[in-house]
Order: C-alpha cells, then structure tokens, then sequence
C-alpha cells in the first residue's frame, strides 16, 4: 500500500470513528467510507470537518419554515375566533355613560346582586346580543347562553375582550366586570360541566340590555376622559362666575 493510501485510509478510519462517536453514523460496518452531504473528511489529517455554514442554512430554513407554519395556523385560527365574535358596532367618545337607575347603579355602580328567580334574561332564548347597560359594549352572544337553573343568565363565553376578570372583594371568587367601562356583572366559575367548555358567567339581569337579531346594536360609548374634565371645568367655572346685573 502507498503512503498516500495509508494516511486516506487512516483518515477516513478517524473520521468514521469521530463521526460514531458523535452519533451521526452507525458501527455496524467499521469499513463504511460513505459520510453524510454535510459532513466533509480532510483527507491529510483525518479529521473531521462539518460544513456549519450548509447546516445552519438549512436548519435556518426548516425553523424559518415551520415559524411560518406556526404563525399561519395561528393567524387562522385568530381569525376563526374573531370572525366567530365579530359584532357589527361603532364607537362613540362621550362625556359620560349611559344614566342608571337606582336598581342598576346597585348592581353595576356599587357591586351589587340583584335577586335570583326567572325575571330579566334568565329564561331569555331568543337570538341576539347581550349588551352592557351602563356604555352598551356588546357583551355575550345568545349562542353562549345556556340553562343553569342557578336563577341568573348563564354563558359559557364572551365576546372576544369585552369581558374582564378579576379577583372578588370577598377573596376567593372571581368578579367580571365590562372591559370598556369597568361596570360590575357578576362571577364567573369554572369546573361545574354545563357545557363542554366548562365555564359559568353568572350574570346579572339588570347589567345588561337585550338586542334581538337583526336589530342595530347601539355604538359602544367610549369616555374621552380629557375632554370630560375640561367640559366639567368650564361648567364649574361659569357656574362660579358672578351674574351681573342690568343697569337701569
């Protein structure tokens, strides 16, 4: 055998072995000269040389790829979720919400609970919209409504970000409020199995107002708080200023 051949051999014999080692070709045939695409042996030294440069564009290529994938399916499905919620509403600025009586400032004002029993829109069935009373941001969906027989409406879902969760005066239940003008609801409670996805908004009648299908929803009020100071402090200016009187 030439000299030549020898150090081949002897470097593809190192190579082989570097290669097993690091788990990228079996031991079964020692003799095995074949490598993979983006292996390359140096055939003076022996050693091995990883052509790092192909890897990592094509590993580049498969996360750039499946990133897309992932995003794509995300995007789809964010799409299904708002398409499913979508509510036909226009936004309105004001200086204030919507007026209340003293039953439903109780309620919505000051975290109140009106009384169970089958009045208000707890047998309701009819198709539509659920809307906060206080600034009209649509709510529930009569699709999310069900029959509890806890003596409030039921949902088992809200529309898309108009609900908000937070933890109960009392410690341990959850409130929900209205995310658009932070008007009490009720509670939500979890694990009780009345529909699939497992969830109860236990809602109060009275934080809420009923628009059939097929009927405009009202814009959402939105407060522009700015300009409600500054109206409120003209108001309290020309309220302060002295009236004079006509001269003779």
């Amino acid at each position: 055998m030439k000299i030549g051949q020898s150090i081949r051999s002897h470097g593809i014999a190192v190579a082989c072995g570097v290669l097993a080692t690091a788990g990228l070709i079996g031991c079964d045939n020692p003799g095995v000269t074949s490598t993979p695409d983006d292996i390359e042996i140096s055939e003076t030294s022996g050693t091995v040389k990883v052509a790092a440069e192909k890897a990592d564009k094509k590993d580049a290529s498969e996360t750039d790829s499946d990133q897309a994938d992932s995003k794509d399916n995300k995007d789809s499905k964010m799409s299904e979720k708002e398409k499913e919620d979508s509510v036909d509403q226009k936004v309105k600025f004001v200086f204030d919400y919507n007026s209340l009586n003293a039953k439903a400032a109780y309620v919505i004002l000051r975290k109140g609970t009106e009384p169970p029993g089958p009045g208000g829109y707890t047998m309701t069935k009819d198709a539509g919209t659920y809307i906060c009373r206080q600034c009209n941001a649509a709510l529930y969906k009569s699709e999310a409504k069900f029959e509890s027989h806890c003596g409030w409406p039921s949902f088992d879902d809200e529309i898309d970000g108009a609900v908000k969760r937070q933890t109960d005066a009392d410690g341990y239940r959850v409130e929900i409020i209205c995310n658009n003008c932070g008007g009490h609801l009720g509670h939500v409670f979890e694990g009780e199995n009345f529909t699939e996805k497992n969830t109860r908004h236990c809602v109060n009648s009275i934080s809420m107002k009923f628009i059939p299908k097929g009927k405009p929803i009202p814009p959402k009020l939105v407060v522009d708080k700015q300009a409600a100071k500054e109206a409120n402090q003209k108001r309290t200016a020309t309220k302060s200023e002295p009236v004079q009187q006509d001269k003779d």
